[in-house]
């Protein structure tokens, strides 16, 4: 895995740090941030995503809260289809 430091929060402390990656093989993000509350946990099951499909967190996975002042390090993909380029 070849990883790419893209940004942490500005002004941050020597710890609680939202703090973001590009794994440059897969295009994948790795993200440290805050942990969703229970309630905004809920709130998403509440909104869902797609009809039929599960809104229960796989224990695998997790729901983060990422400071608005981090979007500007997440890369955008170069050719406008909205969609991140993979390798």
């Amino acid at each position: 895995m070849k990883l790419r430091f893209l940004g942490i929060i500005p002004n941050t402390p020597v710890d609680d740090s939202p703090t973001i990656w590009l794994d440059e093989e897969t295009g994948d993000l790795l993200i440290q941030s805050y942990k969703a509350t229970e309630d905004e946990v809920k709130a998403c099951q509440e909104i869902g995503s797609i009809p039929g499909h599960s809104t229960d967190v796989p224990d695998h996975e997790t729901i983060v809260r990422l400071p608005a002042v981090m979007l500007k390090y997440i890369p955008r993909p170069e050719d406008g289809n909205g969609e991140v380029p993979r390798t």
